[in-house]
């Protein structure tokens, strides 16, 4: 019976996380206050025994991975990019709604981005290769690609990640339950500071 854990570290806070721009991969870095949230997700995963970390190549990920002390442990993994938003990406969601009413990432095509089902494609390469993993691992990576995880994680279509919030530096663990595949923990920040 499976019992390894698949914990998912959010990039900390950036400029644009902070505005609400959509960020796909565009390298946004993180703020100071992103870099102190990635060092107290760093205490919080220091006693936890991982057989393997992965980043996406995006800095705000591979330096959240860093400054939480994994950073010499870590591979990068271009299948946790995050969604390319295409002709959106750097606007919020207001801005595109004054053209597009009632848009959301989830629901409505996007002039040049993937598709929820092509992010989801990504995800499900990276849940097949972990299943050769013989203990617990770690991705670093961004909101909307680690929703989808969580969703495809459990069974359900792409499209299911928008009910899965997820906020900056949080940890979120999928594992076990019998033979079914779970969420154990989701968008905890009981590590951050105040």
């Amino acid at each position: 019976m499976p019992s390894a854990e698949i914990l998912l570290a959010r990039h900390g806070e950036t400029e644009w996380s902070v505005s609400g721009q959509h960020t796909g991969l565009t390298d946004v870095p993180l703020t100071e206050t992103g870099r102190r949230q990635a060092e107290a997700l760093g205490v919080r995963l220091r006693d936890r025994r991982l057989e393997a970390v992965f980043t996406s190549p995006l800095s705000r990920a591979s330096e959240t991975c860093r400054l939480a002390g994994l950073g010499d442990r870590c591979a990068e993994h271009r299948d946790l990019l995050e969604w390319d938003y295409g002709e959106y990406e750097g606007k919020t969601t207001p801005e595109v709604r004054e053209t597009v009413p009632g848009w959301t990432v989830w629901t409505h095509p996007t002039p040049g981005a993937e598709t929820a089902a092509q992010v989801g494609a990504r995800v499900d390469r990276v849940i097949e290769e972990l299943a050769d993993v013989a203990g617990d691992v770690a991705l670093f990576a961004h909101g909307h690609v680690l929703r989808v995880f969580g969703a495809r994680w459990i069974g359900l279509p792409p499209e299911s990640g928008a009910l899965l919030a997820l906020n900056t530096a949080t940890l979120s663990i999928l594992g076990w339950e019998r033979e079914r595949r779970v969420i154990r923990l989701w968008n905890d920040s009981s590590h951050l500071p105040e």
